[in-house]
């Protein structure tokens, strides 16, 4: 069975954090990719290089998988999948993408934007979890400009 955990950005150590995952909106909408060989959508995001900053391969991998050129990059939380009582940790951020260019030559075969998260998910069981963190944090963010 698997489970998410999600905790708070400096909580875990930074040589635990394995991937970074980009919740990215563009123009209002969600941006997914669609890997060549799947027919499934997937949250942008990848693995981190050896020796690279969680910050940079989270640019680094919105870049490669959505063309984004231009953008704003902001720290949700660490998020952890569990699978028989061993967890695997990434970094789970959000984006506004202010400009886009032609999809880089990757394993990404398109982008499309969708008003909330499509059904046919590659990773069902752990991308409802983190967009809908991703949800929370813009609630708490916005309520934060309000004061």
């Amino acid at each position: 069975m698997i489970k998410v955990n999600f905790y708070d950005v400096d909580s875990v150590e930074d040589s635990k954090l394995r991937f970074a995952v980009i919740m990215a909106k563009y123009e209002g909408k969600w941006v997914f990719a669609r890997h060549k060989e799947r027919t499934t959508w997937e949250i942008p995001g990848g693995h981190r290089e050896e020796g690279e900053q969680i910050n940079f391969t989270a640019s680094r991998e919105l870049s490669e998988e959505t063309g984004a050129k231009k953008f704003k990059l902001f720290p949700v939380c660490v998020y952890a999948v569990e699978k028989d009582g061993q967890e695997s940790c990434g970094h789970l951020f959000y984006s506004e993408i202010e400009e886009l260019d032609q999809l880089p030559n990757t394993e990404i075969g398109e982008i499309m934007l969708f008003e909330d998260m499509p059904e046919n998910l590659t990773y069902p069981y752990i991308q409802p979890y983190l967009y809908e963190r991703v949800l929370e944090f813009l609630k708490m963010e916005e309520s934060w400009r309000e004061i």
